[in-house]
């Protein structure tokens, strides 16, 4: 897959380096540079203390079986479930500490490796690698069925089959978008910053722009007007589009956020606009039923 300087500027914001340097760079260090929180930027740690919790392994229908972290309150259940789909950079602590968050709030969460059959993040060097070796390979039919695995694995360990919502960063964004127009039982979806639109691939033969129509559950999107990967005026055809099925979305535009700004990890993080998303995701799971 080719990487456009679009692409890879979305991903790395804020990093005083070009892109040369970064690749460069990242090649020497691995994926740490990736990832790593600017100097003395503070890292939000959630306990799972009182929480139920572990790795868990997910038969996908293909006969894989998918590694995921599950989270969820102590006690019986059965517990409201959400979905929580990584960014490009897979199953790390990060998206572990979201799912525990969730927890806090009284869901069950868990979060599947999606890259596992196409190789691990956490082992190539550079973002642009990770794209066209990765990435690029993960088809859009197999996630789809590898959730569909995870909530029906939900329902027969403490999750309620009535009350099922999905979230995603960024590559999890725009998979968020998908399932939304893939499960009729999903109550409610939450994308931060997922791209809108996109060229179609064998891998990714449509995009969240190509299933305005298809759409069964209401979507809350999350985007940040400074994002050089995902141009506002992408976010406002998605808001007139949605409007014009009669399809019910809230699309929410930072003035001043960047990509990934949710991701406390690294430099691109805005604390004032990932709390006012977290606590609007919150109350959108609540307003659908979540």
């Amino acid at each position: 897959m080719l990487v456009n300087d679009s692409d890879f500027d979305s991903l790395v914001p804020g990093l005083p380096l070009s892109r040369r340097t970064f690749v460069g760079a990242s090649l020497a260090t691995g994926f740490a540079l990736a990832v790593r929180p600017v100097q003395g930027q503070s890292v939000i740690q959630t306990s799972a203390t009182g929480l139920a919790a572990g790795d868990i392994s997910i038969k996908a229908p293909d006969g894989v079986s998918v590694r995921a972290y599950w989270v969820q309150p102590s006690g019986k259940g059965p517990f409201p479930t959400v979905l929580v789909i990584s960014e490009i950079f897979g199953l790390h602590e990060y998206i572990r500490d979201t799912c525990r968050r969730l927890a806090r709030q009284g869901y069950q969460a868990i979060a599947p490796n999606l890259f596992q059959r196409q190789g691990d993040p956490a082992t190539v060097g550079s973002v642009a690698e990770i794209l066209s070796t990765i990435v690029s390979r993960v088809p859009d039919g197999q996630v789809m069925t590898d959730l569909d695995a995870c909530a029906s694995w939900a329902v027969a360990n403490g999750g309620d089959s009535a009350r099922l919502a999905i979230t995603g960063f960024c590559w999890g964004g725009r998979i968020t978008w998908l399932y939304a127009a893939h499960n009729p039982k999903l109550r409610a979806a939450v994308a931060w910053y997922g791209r809108l639109t996109g060229v179609p691939t064998d891998a990714t033969p449509k995009h969240p722009s190509d299933l305005v129509s298809q759409m069964h559950a209401p979507v809350l999107g999350l985007y940040g007007a400074k994002d050089q990967g995902i141009p506002v005026s992408d976010v406002e055809d998605m808001r007139q589009d949605m409007a014009r099925v009669g399809k019910r979305a809230e699309l929410v535009i930072y003035p001043e956020a960047g990509h990934a700004f949710h991701a406390d990890y690294r430099p691109s993080y805005r604390a004032e606009d990932a709390i006012d998303g977290w606590a609007r995701m919150l109350a959108w799971f609540r307003e659908n039923g979540v």
